[in-house]
């Protein structure tokens, strides 16, 4: 089946991607529920700030993202679904082993295993679906897709919270809910033809000289890794600011935290790809025009949740610019995809996963954890709340950045 093929047989495509999008929520489910889980594991190894956020940050980001461009690699010329498949097996096993831990290295360690699994799980996605979906509808395709993040951090932070009496417990509870849904992941996902033999796809070098020599990629790349260094940060601590400034147990913040993600990150990212696709076709500019735009909206309304005087006025500041915030994913993802010819799809969005998750992931926790153990002399337990302040200008960066991409978008666009 070729790629435009494919397109004949809707019910499918929609049943890859929705298989796609259930291994994309446990992808952020097994990664992020270690933000709810930050206060007894934090209290239980007598750690400080920036050593939670080592651990939430760098353990997982960095062979999180060395490792995804190998995988890409092996995702452009092999089985995409099987690749998936091992790596959500393997992301899996490693969170489950968190929870027989029994000191900080382990962890970190068990942590690490994670990020390795997970390295195989988002390119060759981005992948599949770009295979599947023709390029009218492909930026909505890759948002619904999206859509794993806010259900994985909502139901992570959810079960996080009911099970944070018992960490250990929580951390086997959703290793082992993705060992059983990669069997049927394997048989209900149906790999399409590509429109090259692997003999003909581009090896790595080739396809990083190609990206690297086109201005966007680093400006979307660069654009992505701000933005994801405020969005990781501020998940990885969210948990811990509403404990320490608003006085949640954990179980009502991880409802907290469930429903505005849920909401405003369903919202956000929909609108994102539906907007994309709309403007997109005639103006490629709009794919970074439009995460710009809602990042530089998203930016003081987070600073007004910060700053609310309850968590009820709180709530309906942090929706919005959680909303905003997220819209980036489709229209980006899907420009990615454009960089490059289809068969180096996997590599292309693998390079871009690099840059934006050594930024985001592997600095953001512990850049918001270390400043909040500067400010804590003078803040105490409001510490984390003005390091959140601190990093809301790096949104800016990223807009200003993803402005610049807009006008060379259309000279680097591959048909």
């Amino acid at each position: 089946m070729t790629e435009s093929s494919s397109t004949s047989d809707n019910g499918r495509r929609y049943l890859v991607l929705a298989m796609l999008v259930a291994v994309y929520v446990l992808n952020f489910l097994d990664r992020q529920i270690i933000s709810i889980l930050a206060v007894p594991i934090k209290a239980e190894f007598h750690l400080s700030d920036a050593q939670m956020g080592w651990m939430g940050g760098l353990a997982f980001g960095a062979v999180y993202s060395i490792l995804g461009v190998p995988a890409a690699w092996a995702a452009d010329r092999t089985s995409r679904k099987r690749i998936i498949a091992a790596a959500l097996i393997l992301w899996s096993g490693f969170t489950a082993a968190c929870g027989f831990t029994q000191s900080f290295a382990q962890l970190f360690v068990a942590r690490m295993g994670v990020g390795i699994g997970e390295a195989g799980g988002v390119a060759p996605g981005y992948s599949l679906i770009s295979s599947w979906f023709p390029p009218r509808s492909r930026a909505r395709a890759l948002a619904v897709y999206s859509l794993g993040i806010p259900i994985g951090v909502a139901t992570g932070t959810f079960v996080g919270g009911l099970l944070a009496s018992d960490w250990r417990r929580a951390f086997v509870v959703v290793g082992l809910a993705g060992l059983v849904v990669a069997v049927p992941f394997l048989f209900l996902v149906r790999e399409p033809g590509r429109d090259a033999a692997p003999a003909a796809t581009p090896g790595i070098a080739s396809v990083a000289k190609m990206a690297f020599a086109k201005p966007s990629f680093w400006l979307l790349s660069l654009a992505a890794g701000c933005s994801s260094l405020v969005g990781y940060g501020i998940l990885f601590w969210f948990p811990s600011f509403l404990v320490r400034s608003f006085h949640f147990t954990l179980p009502h913040a991880g409802q907290f935290i469930a429903m505005v993600t849920l909401i405003g990150g369903v919202i956000g990212i929909l609108s994102g790809g539906i907007l994309a696709d709309r403007i997109g076709q005639a103006r490629k500019a709009a794919y970074a025009v439009i995460p710009a735009i809602a990042f530089l909206i998203s930016a003081p309304l987070y600073a007004l949740g910060m700053l609310a005087p309850s968590p009820a006025v709180a709530f309906w500041l942090f929706l919005v610019p959680q909303a905003l915030s997220l819209m980036w994913l489709g229209p980006l993802v899907t420009a990615v995809q454009h960089l490059g010819p289809a068969q180096s799809r996997s590599q292309m969005s693998a390079l871009v996963l690099l840059v934006n998750s050594l930024i985001g992931l592997g600095l953001g926790p512990y850049f918001f954890g270390k400043v909040s153990d500067l400010l804590k002399p003078e803040h105490g337990a409001d510490s984390i709340k003005y390091a959140f302040l601190a990093g809301l200008g790096f949104y800016v960066v990223a807009a200003v950045l993803l402005l610049i991409a807009s006008r060379r978008l259309q000279k680097d666009w591959v048909a």
